[in-house]
């Protein structure tokens, strides 16, 4: 006969020791995962996401988004997507966090705040606030790797990925799931509290978690302003946008093509991207500046003047840029960019 003892915690699993009738210890290595309780480990998964300097963690189910596939499959098929054809690749991809993830049984949103203290000199091409600083990408790729380092150091072997902007999964979705926020008239993830202008990150784990409750309201009201405001009308109707029209779209999605000569004179001195529903949303009076350092603007982005983009050569603009997501558009996009502000 064979008598459980006792549990003994480990870096990355519980040791379960039994007794046998002949005296013998026998042990067994036990996942901590299966162990400690899932009010734990959702306790751990939240203080570390604000320890590593996160706004906003919210924890939903993992499952096939079933509603959003249809919504997401409707939007491609009236073109919205323009050139964006990587949006139709994958799309089993995009609405099942399992074929990610194997197993999986939590998806984690976060959310890094990047509202600028203080914003470009006034008659300069404009660019979006994202863009101030640091490629997001980095920055927040390198806080997911510590997340699941952390995770798997303290709770034991978990399988997940983490995601940031950059592969098929509906970011938005799921921090509407998780409780973060809405989904605006601008088809951005509104909060409440403070407003919009975030980095939505992901992380699609096999742990079981609580999970918190969807956000079930919408806060837009009857509000159109941001409908209204769109230079080139982009926005059809509520969270509905044709991505094709969209001036983030035509001065960094569309690449070497030229932007269309309909656009002429809509483009509201936009020189990369465009936060013009972002800014006149009122939810967004409540946004508070970021304190992340790699945030930080970068001076010439802040400074540069007209003649200053118009001077710069291509490679000034790839020492001066390498770490800013504004290299996306390259130099030639920039230059493209500049050009049309002029028709």
């Amino acid at each position: 006969m064979i008598e459980p003892a006792i549990y003994l915690n480990c870096k990355e699993s519980f040791h379960r020791y039994f007794q046998s009738d002949s005296g013998k210890a026998v042990t067994f290595a036990v996942n901590t995962a299966l162990i400690l309780p899932v009010s734990q480990h959702t306790t751990f998964v939240k203080q570390l996401s604000a320890r590593l300097g996160f706004d906003y963690c919210g924890i939903a189910k993992a499952e096939r988004l079933d509603e959003e596939a249809r919504h997401l499959e409707a939007w491609l098929n009236k073109g919205y997507n323009g050139n964006m054809g990587y949006m139709e690749r994958n799309f089993d991809l995009r609405v099942d966090p399992s074929l990610l993830v194997p197993g999986a049984h939590s998806v984690i949103t976060l959310l890094l705040n990047y509202y600028p203290e203080e914003n470009q000199v006034t008659e300069a091409p404009k660019i979006s606030k994202y863009a101030y600083g640091a490629d997001y990408h980095e920055v927040i790729r390198e806080k997911l790797n510590e997340f699941l380092f952390e995770i798997r150091e303290n709770i034991g072997e978990v399988n997940g990925r983490g995601f940031v902007d950059s592969a098929p999964v509906l970011e938005r979705a799921w921090a509407k799931r998780s409780g973060i926020g809405w989904v605006g008239k601008n088809a951005n993830l509104i909060t409440k509290q403070s407003g919009s202008f975030f980095f939505i990150a992901t992380l699609i784990v096999d742990l079981k978690l609580d999970y918190d409750d969807p956000f079930a309201r919408d806060f837009c009201g009857t509000c159109t302003k941001c409908i209204d405001a769109c230079p080139t009308e982009a926005i059809l109707a509520p969270a509905i946008v044709d991505g094709s029209k969209c001036i983030s779209y035509l001065t960094i999605e569309l690449k070497d093509e030229l932007i269309a000569p309909e656009f002429a004179g809509k483009m509201d001195n936009w020189m990369f991207g465009c936060d013009v529903c972002q800014d006149v949303c009122p939810w967004n009076r409540f946004s508070k500046p970021h304190q992340q350092e790699a945030f930080k603007p970068i001076d010439a982005v802040l400074n540069f003047t007209s003649g200053d983009w118009e001077a710069l050569n291509e490679d000034y603009f790839k020492q001066l840029l390498q770490h800013s997501p504004i290299k996306r558009s390259k130099w030639k996009g920039i230059k493209r960019n500049i050009e049309f502000l002029k028709v």
